[in-house]
C-alpha cells in the first residue's frame, strides 16, 4: 500500500516513520525542509520537494493524509487537494479540526467525487513506539479501504481504534476525548499544588506520584507522565505557568452549552487554562511539563522577577 503524508511534523514524521515499519510505502511533503531533510533517506519513506510531485509519486486511487494545524493550514491543503484530485481518490484529514468544518469539507470534496474522512489521532510524542490512538469518521467503504494502515499505527492491529460514524464523527469524537484530557489533568495538577503546599509536612512529591502509580484508582499514563516530571522537582522552577489551551477545550465547553448537557469539570479546566496565563502557580507549571511529555507542545518561559 502506498499513501502520501503532508505534514511531517512532530505528529506526521512519526506517523510516516511507523507506517514505513510496518511496511506501508509513503511520500511525504511538508513546507518545512528541515522536515523533509528528517525524514530523507528512510526506508520505503520518499520525500516530494512539491505537493505537485507527491502525488504525481502515488498510485490510483490516490490516498493522502494531512498531518496540518487545524483552521487555515487544513482548509488550504483540502482546498488544493480538491483541485488536483480525482474520482474515486481520498482525502483523511489526522489534524484537530472542528467537526462542523470536516462536515463542510467532507460535502465539498464529495461534490467532486473525491472521498473524505476524519481521523482524531491521539499518541502524541510517544506514537511512533508506542502507537497512536485513532477515532475514524467518514464513508464506510472509505473506512475500509484505509484499514491496512489504520492497524499499523493502532497500538496493536486489533485494539486502540474505532470507527466512529458518518463525516464528522472521527473529530467530534477527539473534541470530547481533549475536553476529558483537560479535566485530568487539572485534577492532577490541582492534588499535587495541595500537597505542595503543605510544606510543613515535607511530602515527597515524586514518591508519592510514583506509589499512585500501582494499584490506585487514580492511576493512569497522564499519571506516569506527571510521576516523571516530579521525579525531577529542579524543572518546575525553569518553566513558566502559562497553559495554552489548543481549541478542542473551548469547543467541548461550546458543545455542552449548545446540548444543554452539563460539562462542569470541563469548563472549569478550560476556565483554569485562561487563570493560568495570568499567574504562577505550582500546579500552572506542573501541567505545563506534562503537555511538553505527552504531545512536545512547547514550555513557557519562566516569568521574569516583579520589579521591586
Amino acid at each position: 500500500m502506498h499513501i502520501g503524508l503532508i505534514g511531517l511534523g512532530r505528529m506526521g514524521g512519526n506517523m510516516a516513520r511507523r507506517l514505513a515499519r510496518g511496511g506501508i510505502q509513503v511520500t511525504g511533503y511538508s513546507l518545512g525542509a528541515a522536515e523533509r531533510a528528517a525524514l530523507a533517506g528512510e526506508p520505503n519513506i520518499a520525500v516530494a520537494a512539491q505537493l505537485e510531485a507527491l502525488l504525481e509519486a502515488l498510485p490510483s486511487p490516490r490516498i493522502v493524509w494531512l498531518m496540518v494545524p487545524a483552521g487555515e493550514a487544513t482548509e488550504q491543503n483540502v482546498a488544493a487537494l480538491g483541485a488536483r484530485l480525482g474520482a474515486g481518490d481520498l482525502v483523511i484529514d489526522g489534524g484537530n479540526a472542528f467537526y462542523r468544518d470536516s462536515q463542510r469539507r467532507g460535502a465539498l470534496l464529495a461534490a467532486q467525487g473525491v472521498g473524505f474522512l476524519d481521523a482524531g489521532v491521539s499518541g502524541g510524542i510517544w506514537g511512533l513506539d508506542e502507537g497512536y490512538g485513532l477515532m475514524v469518521g467518514g464513508g464506510r467503504a472509505h473506512f475500509e479501504a484505509i484499514l491496512p494502515l489504520v492497524r499499523v499505527l493502532a497500538p496493536t492491529p486489533d485494539r486502540g481504534w474505532v470507527y466512529c460514524g458518518p463525516c464528522g464523527a472521527g473529530h467530534f469524537t477527539k473534541m470530547i476525548h481533549n475536553g476529558i484530557e483537560y479535566g485530568l489533568m487539572q485534577a492532577y495538577a490541582e492534588g499535587f499544588a495541595l500537597l505542595a503546599a503543605r510544606k510543613d509536612l515535607e511530602l515527597p512529591l515524586g514518591e508519592i506520584a510514583e506509589a499512585w502509580r500501582h494499584g490506585t484508582v487514580i492511576r493512569s499514563w497522564l499519571l506516569d507522565l506527571t510521576a516523571g516530571v516530579l521525579a525531577k522537582p529542579e524543572a518546575l522552577e525553569e518553566v513558566g505557568a502559562r497553559i495554552a489551551d489548543s481549541g478542542e477545550g473551548r469547543w467541548t465547553a461550546h458543545e455542552a452549552i449548545d446540548l444543554g448537557i452539563p460539562a462542569p469539570v470541563i469548563s472549569a479546566a478550560l476556565m483554569a487554562r485562561f487563570a493560568s496565563q495570568g499567574a504562577d502557580d505550582f500546579g500552572a507549571r506542573l501541567l505545563a511539563l506534562v503537555r511538553n511529555a505527552f504531545g512536545g507542545h512547547a514550555l513557557p518561559p519562566k516569568a521574569p522577577p516583579p520589579d521591586p
